[in-house]
């Protein structure tokens, strides 16, 4: 709540303009009328908002008004502008002419209303008059003179009524009855449309009994409250800062003390209010005194840390240079450490390199040994078979038998079972060779594969390459082929694909076996 009564009170121009706005406003009226009527009204609007915002102007209007309401000859207007008069003398301290003024209004001039108010006023003046003296046996006239005027303002008022609940709260706070003025002022604080002023003036008051009944923190609240409504409405005779600057003070918080009691005094000072300045300076010099001594005590302190803390940047920076020079050596350490990390994953990289060819070599090697030991056997077996089926129509003479014998001998047959049975043991070592081969041609141009077949020709020659044979005159030996034909295979499948020439056998050699 004090952090938003700061806020309010950053902005306290800005409520201070919204006023002189609309007195600014009334006065380009008054300044166009002639109607002695009007201005009366007019006098009595700038009255309104000078009554508790400018005792000088405030003062002023309401002579104006006693003038306009002489000229009317007007009992009733002529008795309540001295009663409006008697409220400015009131709020700037002059305790002994309000009352003088006040008992030369004659009460049949004025209507029940405006005798509440005049009631009011009187006892006020009887009151402050008691708090001002501070003595005790005047304090025995004027505390009873005062509750009197109440009592009589109370007979006349209606109940439920704002003006009942605040003298009845009035009454009860200056008698003592505590627990009766809370429920009289908490009524009050109900009621809707309360003006800004009289919300304060009712807090401002039911704090005090909170205060007087040992409730601090809820009495506090409602100084605070009352505090930023007088700020909102840019009233300047007010209580409310200047007691919650006292209560702060003794709760010693210095600096939200001095703010409001210097705030205090600004608004008694700007508005005229002398009785209000009298109680200020009584507080203000104590106040201000112990934040001097507070602040001198700071200052010491933070000389005292300001030396430490000197001490230890020189200490900080000493250890800075030690560390720097230590970090510096780090970092040549560390990138020499990093060179030969760098080293040391280039020769595992191409250790791991070597060791997956090799994998892929042994497990090629290992196929392809009991390829060769299973198709020599074979072939040593036909061989054999054949040996011994000659020899026995060579030995009977059967010559004609023997030619046709050898006649029915089918090379390109064995060529292709030759050749079926290198794609099989191939494609188990390389089971994804035809699909990572084709996925480096566009759809259009992948190598079809003739019915009844594993790998096509140029599948084979590159099947080749993939096991190690990169001579062209072995892959021609091997697949009965001429150079030139191989050659000419082999460019023709590296143009059809869209990966460069130079490429394209590095993609064949990273094909991994299983």
């Amino acid at each position: 709540m004090l952090n938003k009564l700061n806020i309010v009170l950053a902005n306290k121009e800005t409520y201070v303009e919204e006023k002189l706005t609309r007195i600014e406003k009334i006065h380009k009226q008054l300044g166009q009328l002639t109607d002695t009527n009007k201005k009366y009204d007019l006098y009595q609007h700038l009255y309104n908002e000078y009554k508790n915002f400018s005792y000088d102007s405030a003062y002023n209007y309401a002579k104006k008004l006693q003038v306009t309401a002489n000229q009317f000859k007007d009992p009733a207007r002529i008795a309540f502008a001295k009663m409006e008069l008697g409220f400015t003398l009131i709020s700037s301290g002059m305790f002994k002419e309000t009352l003088e003024t006040l008992n030369g209004i004659n009460l049949k001039d004025l209507c029940d209303d405006n005798k509440i108010e005049y009631y009011f006023l009187k006892a006020r003046s009887y009151f402050d008059l008691s708090d001002f003296d501070r003595n005790n046996d005047y304090s025995a006239i004027y505390n009873p003179a005062g509750i009197r005027c109440i009592d009589s303002a109370i007979a006349l008022s209606k109940p439920g009524t704002y003006d009942y609940y605040a003298l009845r709260g009035l009454k009860d706070l200056r008698t003592g009855s505590f627990d009766e003025g809370i429920e009289h002022y908490k009524e009050l604080l109900k009621l809707k449309n309360l003006t800004p002023n009289q919300f304060a003036v009712s807090a401002c008051s039911l704090s005090y009994i909170y205060e007087r009944k040992g409730m601090q923190d809820r009495s506090m609240e409602l100084l605070i409250q009352a505090a930023i409504a007088d700020i909102q409405s840019a009233t300047k005779e007010t209580v409310a800062i200047y007691k919650l600057a006292d209560v702060l003070y003794h709760k010693n918080d210095l600096n939200n003390a001095f703010i409001y009691i210097k705030q205090a005094m600004d608004d008694a000072t700007f508005y005229g209010a002398r009785h209000r300045q009298v109680a200020i300076s009584s507080i203000l010099p104590i106040i201000e005194a112990q934040r001097i001594s507070t602040v001198e005590q700071q200052r010491r302190s933070l000389v005292i840390y300001a030396s430490i803390i000197t001490v230890l940047v020189l200490f900080v920076i000493a250890f800075a240079y030690i560390i720097f020079k230590q970090l510096k050596k780090l970092r040549i350490a560390d990138n020499l450490i990093k060179e030969a990390n760098v080293s040391l994953q280039e020769s595992n990289q191409a250790l791991e390199g070597l060791n997956r060819n090799l994998s892929t070599a042994n497990k090629i090697k290992n196929e392809y040994i009991g390829y060769y030991f299973n198709i020599n056997s074979i072939y040593i077996d036909k061989l054999e078979s054949f040996q011994k089926s000659l020899d026995k129509k060579l030995s009977s003479k059967r010559y004609e038998d023997a030619q046709a014998a050898i006649k029915s001998l089918n090379l390109e047959n064995e060529r292709h079972q030759l050749f079926h049975t290198f794609d099989k043991v191939f494609l188990q070592l390389f089971p994804d060779f035809i699909d990572k081969f084709d996925s480096l041609f566009h759809k259009e141009d992948k190598i079809l594969i003739a019915e009844g077949q594993l790998l096509s020709t140029e599948h084979r020659i590159f099947a080749l390459i993939r096991m190690g044979i990169h001579d062209n005159d072995r892959i021609a030996k091997l697949l009965g082929y001429s150079v030139n034909t191989i050659y000419s295979y082999k460019n023709r499948i590296k143009n059809k694909s869209f990966i460069t020439n130079d490429e394209f056998e590095d993609q064949i050699m990273a094909i991994e076996a299983v």
